[in-house]
């Protein structure tokens, strides 16, 4: 059946025009002035701290704060078009997270050799090492921070519908449709996805979310001229090897349409890919874990601060909390679950134990419940009267401190499952296994065992598509509210 091609796109172009009234060149040339202040701050502070003396520009002084001042006038602008050289003001470049942290920490080291260089070859005088060091490590400070401000402004207008690029989405296959969501959920991507075209594959119509589908791909070419349409994004899986080589040709030459192409395992893998050259072929390769780099550093450094701090402070209420444990019931103080961790491998997660201690012999395997209903029965007869305040105060999880200590766990993450229970995350379970499970996560604020199984894995595969320390935090202060509210916790 032959798609609407023209009026979809029509009302969505419309609707764009009265939103996006803010134009990349003024953010980046208010970006680029911005800059240039934090730039010149460093340099000013550089020369209070060194010299212990003030550095009044564009008057007359000291012939040390002349000279100093002559080398900002000239260094400034070289430093300004050193940044545009390393694409910090490259529309497609900007905010993508700590690559751009990472390019303005190079670009800030070229612009300190540059004013070494120039001062060399123009044989000036003397240039302090001692400021050349404080420019370098302040011009990074300061350039970090107005980018971090910015990058918190630029989220704010996205999500008012500011400065979206009119993107389509070609193939209606369950990547193209998860590929799509995602960039529709998050609007700090910067992309509206105004529709989907079919491709070859079949189209999962009954999968659609409210996605239109806006036409084919022989509609392409005036797709994108009635809806002002700045990218598209193939789904690979959706179109033969033919079709994606015509569909490249057709836009290959057109610098107002960026292309851009899915891994073909969006829908089933979390984890960050890397293009590598074997000769003169470029090959992906899939990253084992989900969290590496800075991030890894980030997350790790927080882990054991936090863990460690609170294990001391909590060490009293554990030992009476052990007292109460032993005293209402006869069995061990600590219970040892056995859980799947990072990359498959299993080991003991620590609970405060909250059951009575069953014989081997007379334990009854408890089925897992059906996905549509919760994850745990509100009411189980093994629960002690002990054991049922433990778990509504979440107490019982206070051992699991040890876990996080031996980097088995993370504070925040998924849940912990167990071997048996991973099964039931499907395909789905390739993304749980590239991070370490947390003593509190998205699921556990946000129910805990009131939450279906298929919310538990849609919340987990959300935390860790979109992870950052950010989200932790966040997840962290969302947890204190939920412990005290007890909402599923039985």
């Amino acid at each position: 059946m032959q798609a609407d091609t023209a009026h979809p796109l029509v009302l969505q172009k419309s609707d764009l025009a009265t939103r996006v009234r803010i134009s990349w060149p003024v953010v980046t040339g208010l970006l680029a002035g911005l800059d240039g202040g934090a730039l010149l701050a460093a340099f000013t502070l550089a020369y209070v701290v060194r010299f212990r003396s003030a550095l009044p520009l564009f008057r007359e002084g000291t012939d040390s704060v002349d000279f100093y001042a002559s080398v900002i006038v000239w260094a400034l602008p070289v430093w300004l078009a050193i940044f545009a050289g390393w694409r910090l003001y490259d529309r497609r470049a900007l905010f993508s997270g700590y690559d751009e942290y990472a390019r303005v920490g190079s670009a800030c080291t070229a612009g300190v050799l540059a004013i070494v260089l120039i001062s060399f070859l123009y044989d000036t005088p003397s240039i302090a090492r001692a400021w050349l060091m404080l420019v370098w490590v302040t011009s990074i400070g300061l350039v970090w921070a107005n980018r971090f401000v910015v990058r918190q402004g630029i989220r704010r207008l996205r999500a008012s519908g500011h400065l979206l690029a009119p993107a389509l989405v070609v193939g209606t296959d369950g990547e193209g449709l998860a590929v799509a969501q995602q960039l529709r959920h998050d609007t700090s991507a910067g992309v509206e996805v105004v529709g989907l075209v079919e491709g070859s594959t079949p189209t999962h119509r009954d999968q659609l979310g409210g996605l239109p589908i806006v036409g084919q791909l022989d509609d392409i070419e005036e797709l994108v001229k009635v809806g002002g349409i700045e990218q598209i994004v193939i789904a690979t899986g959706a179109l033969s090897r033919e079709e994606v080589f015509d569909l490249h040709g057709r836009f290959a030459c057109r610098p107002d349409v960026e292309i851009r192409m899915s891994s073909g395992l969006f829908e089933v893998l979390a984890t960050d890919i890397r293009v590598l050259r074997a000769g003169a072929v470029p090959l992906m390769v899939l990253d084992r874990v989900r969290i590496t780099g800075v991030d890894a550093v980030l997350k790790t450094l927080f882990d054991y601060l936090v863990a460690g701090s609170a294990l001391v402070i909590v060490s009293p209420l554990l030992l009476l909390l052990a007292i109460g444990v032993k005293l209402d019931s006869a069995g061990p103080v600590i219970h040892r679950r056995r859980v799947v961790g990072r990359s498959g491998k299993p080991f003991d997660a620590f609970k405060l134990r909250t059951m009575i201690e069953e014989r081997r012999s007379q334990q009854v395997a408890t089925p897992f419940p059906d996905r549509r209903r919760p994850a745990k029965p509100r009411h189980d007869p093994r629960v002690t009267r002990f054991g049922g305040f433990l778990r509504r105060s979440s107490l019982d999880e206070l051992p699991q401190l040890v876990n996080v200590l031996r980097g088995q766990m993370s504070l925040i993450g998924p849940r912990m499952v167990s071997p048996e229970e991973i099964d039931l995350y499907g395909r789905w379970q390739l993304n749980l296994l590239t991070v370490k499970p947390g003593i509190t996560g998205p699921w556990q604020v946000r129910g805990r065992a009131d939450i279906t199984y298929d919310d538990r894995v849609r919340l987990s595969t959300e935390y860790i598509r979109n992870y950052s320390i950010w989200l932790d935090l966040q997840i962290l202060l969302q947890t204190v509210p939920a412990v005290l509210k007890g909402r599923g916790a039985y």
